[in-house]
């Protein structure tokens, strides 16, 4: 019978792409995730029944160790970039990490990947950073031979993050930035897939890897060439600190009062995060000590990002037709 392994969040940004190497490896893959029903796309990845989705709740245990059951290695890709509701950053990023660490111990299970975030530190002033950082010390707790996935920004066609700014430039000619000058080193999200099946495959050594990709640049940089390519002019305004503090209590404030209801579109640990720069480190062992060449964005930008232009599809007949007339 084929080896089985347990991908908790193997629906998510990160998550579905280990899923679907994985199932290019052989193995069957048991997608753990809050709502099945809405993760029934990552059955397409194998033949019928190698990828399931199941039912789980990291904050049980009992769930936990249910999905966990014949798995010969476990993934954790659960996080969350703000707190909602009893997912919060402890919950979710800390307890939940230590949790299907325990319990994997406890299975007998030898192998475990983790996925975690360039940054994290457990005095970091930032909640998001401080649980991510005590979610790697309890996962080593009890699974010292795991290996820890620390990426920067992860890009890739579902991704969070030029998605979102991409999408803020059809509101008008102003598109607000908080960090302007703070350093990046995106990593495409199937490079860190890769990494991950290294591990899971037990084809690499566990530890610590940051992960980037080959370009640095400053929030500003990233920004200007994201509007490159959606062929876009708006003007990249710096926010200074002060005012972003401000202007995200007032969000915190508005997604309080509201139960939830109003989405901070800024945060104040958000804030905290982007005064902090997001690079890999010399001494960081790094994909290049798995043997992965990074793509670089301008392989990959142009992919998702074109329906964001003037005239999404039809941009390049316009070009062409441009061209013609000259």
């Amino acid at each position: 019978m084929s080896k089985l392994v347990t991908i908790y969040g193997g629906s998510g940004f990160v998550g579905r792409y280990i899923a679907r190497r994985m199932a290019k490896e052989g193995w069957r893959v048991r997608v753990a995730v809050r709502r099945p029903n809405e993760a029934v796309f990552v059955k397409p990845y194998g033949v019928v029944g190698q990828v399931e989705p199941v039912l789980c709740n990291i904050r049980d245990d009992a769930s936990v160790a249910a999905v966990m059951q014949g798995a010969d290695v476990v993934v954790n890709c659960v996080g969350v970039l703000a707190p909602n509701g009893k997912n919060t950053f402890e919950a979710v990023q800390a307890e939940g990490a230590g949790r299907i660490a325990r319990i994997a111990a406890q299975q007998g299970i030898g192998r475990m990947v983790h996925l975690s975030a360039i940054g994290a530190d457990v005095d970091s002033d930032c909640n998001y950073a401080r649980t991510k950082g005590e979610g790697e010390a309890a996962v080593l707790e009890h699974m010292p031979n795991a290996m820890i996935l620390r990426p920067s920004i992860v890009f890739g066609s579902e991704d969070q993050f030029f998605n979102r700014f991409a999408s803020m430039t059809r509101m008008g000619p102003v598109l607000p930035v908080v960090g302007a000058d703070t350093l990046f080193q995106p990593v495409y999200v199937d490079d860190v897939a890769r990494a991950a099946v290294k591990g899971i495959l037990g084809t690499a050594e566990g530890g610590i890897y940051a992960l980037g990709g080959p370009d640095v640049r400053t929030f500003r940089d990233l920004m200007q060439q994201m509007l490159q390519v959606i062929r876009r002019r708006r003007l990249v305004l710096n926010m200074p600190f002060p005012i972003a503090k401000v202007v995200a209590l007032g969000c915190d404030v508005a997604h309080f009062v509201s139960f939830g209801l109003i989405p901070a579109a800024l945060t104040r640990d958000q804030v905290r995060a982007l005064a902090h720069d997001n690079v890999v480190q010399s001494s960081d062992k790094t994909l290049a000590d798995l043997g992965i060449a990074p793509v670089p964005m301008s392989a990959v930008l142009p992919d998702y990002l074109w329906r964001f232009r003037p005239s999404g599809q039809y941009d390049e007949i316009k070009k062409s037709a441009r061209n013609l007339r000259a």
